[in-house]
């Protein structure tokens, strides 16, 4: 049964028309607020996935060759020490010196 009132039937157009527009209206700020947010984290410095994880590689890879050079610096501290230590004495330090013969 159809409604007689002519006053429902506009007030009902008048609603959807409403809120198709509110719908729109909603869309646009999202992809306005989106476009913004874009802009803002474009000008920060923020990096890729994948160049995040090249330099992690590399810092990795610093790392172990500075742990394989300090551990080779040291032994070749410890191997100049060990040269640079004084010989020891080949005369035992209690040994007498001869006195000259007497000529007389």
């Amino acid at each position: 049964m159809q409604s007689e009132n002519r006053f429902f039937d506009d007030f009902a157009k008048f609603v959807n028309g409403a809120a198709g527009t509110f719908a729109g209206m909603g869309r646009e700020a999202e992809a306005a607020a989106r476009e913004r947010a874009r802009d803002w984290i474009g000008g920060l410095d923020f990096v890729s996935r994948d160049e995040f994880e090249a330099v992690k590689e590399m810092a990795a890879a610093a790392r172990e060759e500075a742990d394989a050079l300090r551990t080779r610096v040291a032994a070749l501290e410890a191997l100049a020490e060990k040269q640079a230590a004084p010989a020891p004495s080949t005369t035992p330090a209690t040994a007498r010196r001869r006195k000259p013969a007497d000529p007389s």
